[in-house]
């Protein structure tokens, strides 16, 4: 059988996005109201119900795709529930064929939700979120599309404040460094207290389809790690 050619990010874009401190300062210093989705909201509620009733810490799975990454967060955090979010209703119908022990199953709860609205809504609802994955998001890598970046987006500020830990993959070095750079600028403008790190990493055990398709096709992958000081 011939193997799949794995293409890396291509775009149009050398370096960071040059707007990067523009951007990210223009959302710190305003407030998003986009109205909420309703099947969020819904989403949400029941996530809701599902974490106050463990009464444990809650990792957040973003992007979790099939939820791959959601069972090894599971395993990595023993004492917390895992909250795995995906807007793609065909990608979370697979994660019930992956073999998994009853333990880590019983601690996650998949939800079918737009991560923008859902991160909103988790960070008023107040939840307990010891660490936050967000692993190989889509990197809009055209440069006409780099404000459809998380980073870049009106959320940002939300996503900062949800976890005082955020790890970021992907195997897009600009994405990476864009990040860092973001994160550090909306840290000082917000007078939070952040170890911001961006590095190459070799995973022991791939943790994501994703990660293991880069991985194998002899890709770098690149990681950075938000680390808030409360």
């Amino acid at each position: 059988m011939q193997q799949r050619t794995v293409h890396e990010v291509t775009s149009n874009q050398a370096d960071i996005y040059e707007n990067l401190e523009e951007t990210v300062i223009r959302y710190v210093s305003t407030e998003y109201r986009r109205p909420f989705a309703e099947h969020t909201v819904k989403a949400f509620g029941a996530a809701d119900a599902f974490v106050r009733a463990a009464g444990r810490p809650v990792v957040l799975d973003s992007g979790c795709g099939t939820g791959r990454s959601s069972f090894a967060l599971a395993a990595r955090f023993p004492e917390c529930v895992v909250v795995a979010v995906d807007k793609s209703e065909v990608r979370l119908s697979k994660s019930s064929s992956l073999l998994c022990d009853k333990d880590l199953l019983s601690r996650i709860l998949f939800v079918r939700a737009e991560l923008l609205d859902f991160w909103r809504l988790a960070l008023s609802a107040n939840w307990n979120i010891v660490h936050h994955a967000v692993f190989y998001p889509n990197p809009w890598p055209k440069s006409s599309e780099a404000t459809r970046r998380f980073h870049l987006s009106p959320v940002f500020p939300a996503m900062l404040k949800l976890s005082p830990v955020t790890e970021l993959r992907t195997n897009w070095e600009i994405y990476a460094r864009e990040f860092a750079e973001a994160a550090n600028i909306a840290g000082s403008a917000m007078e939070l207290e952040l170890s911001v790190n961006f590095e190459s990493f070799v995973p022991l055990v791939p943790e994501t389809a994703f990660e293991e398709k880069y991985f194998g096709a002899g890709q770098k992958l690149y990681r950075t790690m938000v680390v808030r000081k409360d």
